[in-house]
């Protein structure tokens, strides 16, 4: 197998294989931008992993793809990364806001992952003064509570949920419109060519990026968020 056929077979394991479906010019243009705001606030917001790729090609699930990895194997984050992967995958939604003034369904994989996200924070990482530095969710967030807790914590656990993403919201809200030239400029690439690779999408949203360790994004974790169908 040549390198080219394990990139490629290693894409299709990652990020799903590609769905032969025509989508319409508005469906197209709404995705650009869709992976746009992902990629814009991933590439401003500190702590945030570096954008490897982002593609408007349906893929599994999703219309498209904005896939970051960091620049080495983690084993842990920190509150600033773990708020940054939230404000990374509340950007496709806020950018559909900001150009169409009005949300779709696309957001719907990226806010299972803010949830599991800010809910984790509160309820298994001790990452909130509500809770504590007490672990009262199990890992997976979906069976009964572990340990048994109490109809109060769970509110309290609801309330700094929303508090962690609705702060978070504020934030790429009041990002994106400061940098609507970039957010535009990407999506008119992506509208023309489809797919970027990292240099290819930072040039295109005019954004540095240091150039010291352009590694594959197959070589490492991926952190990819799409809008679902």
């Amino acid at each position: 197998m040549t390198e080219s056929e394990f990139a490629d077979a290693m894409e299709r394991i990652v990020l799903g294989a590609e769905r032969k479906v025509m989508l319409s010019e508005k469906d197209r243009r709404r995705t650009a931008y869709h992976e746009g705001g992902h990629a814009i606030v991933g590439m401003l917001t500190p702590g945030a992993d570096p954008v490897r790729k982002i593609s408007i090609i349906p893929r599994g699930r999703a219309l498209g793809v904005t896939f970051s990895a960091p620049e080495d194997d983690r084993f842990s984050y920190d509150r600033e990364e773990l708020l940054a992967k939230i404000k990374v995958a509340l950007g496709g939604r806020a950018a559909e806001e900001l150009v169409f003034d009005q949300p779709t369904t696309g957001a719907e994989s990226d806010f299972e992952q803010v949830t599991q996200i800010a809910r984790h924070m509160v309820g298994r990482w001790g990452m909130s003064d509500a809770i504590g530095k007490l672990t009262v969710l199990p890992p997976d967030d979906r069976g009964p509570s572990f340990p048994e807790v109490s109809p109060h914590t769970q509110q309290l656990i609801d309330e700094a949920t929303r508090r962690i993403v609705g702060a978070a919201d504020k934030e790429v809200a009041a990002l994106l419109p400061g940098h609507r030239e970039k957010l535009d400029a990407l999506a008119d690439a992506l509208l023309e060519r489809e797919t970027l690779g990292e240099e290819d999408a930072y040039a295109a949203a005019g954004i540095s990026r240091d150039k010291t360790d352009l590694r594959s994004p197959l070589q490492t974790a991926a952190f990819g968020f799409g809008a679902a169908t």
